[in-house]
């Protein structure tokens, strides 16, 4: 396996430009499976997640090609409709293949999804909303097997207002007959973003990015070609990790407005954040940050994503802070990989205390997911001499060129045992 050799105390500066979001990308993919013919999105992230659904797309027969940052999907023959554990258990938003294969197929055959090991992220919003669709779905073998001659439209109130099962919902109503009307509705830019994708194939979609979204259902869908949205939970990461190495970084290719409140808590942690007019922010940090508390909301709250890299960045902050995590009752597994860099923070139960130090010390750590190798490398980043971080396959599945980008705002990192070559700009862009 992999492993990134941090050494620590430098100070990051420069311009990084984010790619195309992780969480937008892989549903617009999915979505390719509800038109046929070829439908292209750019944008998009070259990254082992974004591989492996590319993957399994071609598994039902989709003819998938990925160029750079361009997928180009042609879903003319959709010929399969079971999703084989081997590829669901690498990529937790398998489970979005559901909605599209019910609604072009009439059937689907589902391995229960892996991915991050966060905590639970039960499946029962999916089925409930399909079965009020008029789908029958059963568990079988630790799959999901979900049928129906024809989805109709109907009134959906989500208990919580999961992505996933919104997405799903939303895939699977733009083919039913009738109007479905989601409530309780998740509200992230990714889901606006799917929405606007399924327009442009024709889809009728009112209401995304609101608590409420109303889908009436069309007879057929066209392919189309769409842009990715820009990645604010990258953008998050870099914007956190030049607070925390009291850095000065331009973020280009960045929303602001996706990240108001977050952006507002660095403020608050004494970082300046100059919010661009058009697509980018600069964010600059003089001196110590200052202690904060957060809590972790559903957009758009503070989500779940950003937990541990604030947590890595309030490790070296000057007071005591105090972090809540509402969404996934396993997100502080990671915290005992900072305690062994010196970090002072005490889990107990859904909340974290964060008693901030001067600086922390390079040790051996392990990355147990993709959030939390990159708020170790940011620990790493602020940390006395070499740390040495393994299973950097998770930060892969996340981040495209991840240690790259961060060589080019002037951290002194490599992998496995070969130095880190800073790529020309154009192949970052």
């Amino acid at each position: 396996m992999d492993r990134l050799y941090v050494t620590g105390g430098g100070r990051l500066e420069g311009s990084v430009r984010v790619s195309g979001a992780k969480n937008s990308a892989l549903k617009l993919m999915a979505a390719a499976l509800l038109a046929p013919g070829r439908s292209v999105i750019r944008n998009v992230p070259r990254i082992r997640d974004c591989a492996v659904m590319a993957e399994l797309l071609a598994h039902f027969g989709v003819a998938v090609e990925l160029r750079g940052d361009t997928a180009v999907l042609d879903a003319t023959e959709v010929t399969g409709f079971e999703a084989p554990h081997d590829l669901v258990g690498q990529i937790r938003a398998s489970i979005v293949v559901l909605g599209p294969l019910l609604a072009r197929t009439g059937r689907a055959r589902v391995s229960l999804p892996g991915g991050d090991e966060i905590g639970a992220r039960p499946v029962e919003l999916h089925v409930r909303g399909l079965e009020r669709m008029g789908a029958s779905v059963r568990s079988e073998h630790g799959f999901l097997v979900a049928e129906a001659s024809s989805l109709h439209g109907a009134s959906i109130t989500l208990d919580y207002p999961s992505v996933t099962a919104t997405e799903n919902l939303l895939l699977a109503g733009v083919l039913a007959r009738g109007t479905t009307v989601i409530d309780n509705a998740a509200r992230e830019p990714e889901i606006a973003d799917l929405a606007d994708f399924l327009v442009s194939m024709g889809a009728q979609v009112h209401g995304a990015g609101s608590s409420t979204i109303a889908i009436d259902g069309v007879d057929d869908l066209r392919p189309a070609d769409h842009d990715a949205v820009p990645d604010r939970i990258e953008a998050g990461t870099w914007a956190a990790a030049a607070v925390a190495t009291q850095g000065d970084v331009t973020i280009e290719n960045a929303r602001p407005e996706h990240l108001d409140l977050f952006l507002t808590k660095l403020e608050d942690a004494g970082a300046e954040v100059i919010r661009s007019s058009g697509e980018g922010l600069r964010v600059r940090q003089h001196g110590q940050p200052r202690a904060l508390d957060f809590v972790t909301l559903p957009y758009p709250g503070i989500a779940t994503d950003f937990q541990p890299i604030l947590l890595a960045m309030l490790a070296v902050a000057d007071g005591t802070s105090i972090a809540t995590e509402n969404v996934f009752e396993g997100r502080f597994t990671y915290i005992g990989e900072l305690q062994r860099m010196g970090a002072d923070i005490s889990p107990e139960g859904h909340h974290a205390v964060i008693r901030g130090v001067p600086r922390l010390s390079a040790a051996p750590v392990r990355a147990p997911d993709i959030r939390a190798g990159a708020a170790l490398v940011i620990a790493a980043l602020v940390a006395d001499g070499i740390t040495e971080v393994a299973d950097v396959y998770h930060i892969d599945r996340g981040y495209e060129d991840f240690e790259h980008k961060l060589v080019s705002l002037g951290a002194e990192i490599r992998r496995g045992g070969d130095p880190v070559v800073i790529p020309d700009p154009a192949e970052l862009r």
